[in-house]
């Protein structure tokens, strides 16, 4: 082998194959090393686009990057369904297997202690956002309107602003409600959480306001019990508090839940 070794991740020994024909980043199989007990899945990658300053460079280009990332996390929801893979970050890359050994050697102790942590578990992403109708959405900016073709005065036009920002504080403040009553029912069900940072409204493209952004640690057993709860919860959400809605993604690897035990 000639290439670079990009690593996708660390995991234990596991017997089950990976699906047939998958491929990785650079369009490479995916390959194990062994070493102290432990299993690197990675790829081969061209030096060409994985030494450091071509990478470096390659960082910059958004439809690089996303390719890359796409066939990373392909080969990470692969590892989800035969074993618990530790995830490591997009762009590991190491000259030759004696780099991946002395990783491995260098950080064998944290990785056992996660990788006991996290066994038969798995991450469950769960989003919710209040969604303002275009009249709410339209009334943040008002104009003063006419009355009997007449203008509206000045204190009347104030009184009707300072309404509208009650009616969209009270929005918001239910909104927030419900997302803490939701995170405080999946943590009593999840073995852990994470609250991420909201998503910007502008950058992720997604309808409405992101009031909870949030990762739970799920034994894979119970799972399905996990989801009922979230279904459950969209259904009574649209009687209880209009306007919400609830984004369950996964399962997936443990990402929220490995990142401290790495640094």
């Amino acid at each position: 082998m000639t290439g670079l070794r990009y690593v996708y991740a660390v995991c234990r020994p596991f017997g089950a194959p990976l699906q047939a024909q998958l491929t990785g980043v650079a369009g490479a199989p995916p390959r194990q090393l062994v070493h102290h007990g432990l299993v690197a899945v990675f790829s081969e990658v061209p030096a060409s686009d994985f030494a450091e300053e071509p990478l470096r460079a390659h960082l910059e280009d958004l439809d690089w990057l996303t390719g890359v990332a796409r066939a990373h996390q392909g080969v990470i929801d692969a590892l989800t369904v035969v074993t618990t893979p530790l995830p490591l970050r997009l762009g590991t890359v190491f000259h030759d297997d004696s780099g991946v050994r002395t990783m491995i050697e260098a950080r064998e102790r944290v990785f056992r202690r996660t990788l006991e942590r996290l066994e038969g578990r798995v991450e469950w992403g769960v989003k919710v956002y209040a969604e303002v109708s275009p009249e709410q959405a339209q009334s943040g900016t008002p104009s003063a309107p006419a009355v009997s073709g007449q203008p509206v005065s000045g204190r009347d036009y104030l009184r009707r602003r300072s309404t509208q920002a009650r009616a969209h504080e009270t929005m918001w403040q239910r909104a927030e409600e419900f997302a803490g009553r939701l995170h405080a029912t999946l943590c009593a069900h999840a073995e852990d959480s994470r609250l991420h940072n909201p998503q910007n409204a502008t950058l992720s493209g997604a309808a409405g306001r992101n009031v909870l952004n949030a990762a739970y640690l799920v034994p894979r057993s119970r799972s399905e019990e996990f989801v009922e709860l979230v279904d459950r919860t969209k259904d009574e959400s649209k009687d209880e508090t209009p306007g919400m809605r609830v984004e369950l993604t996964g399962p997936w690897a443990a990402y929220s839940f490995v990142e401290e035990e790495q640094t």
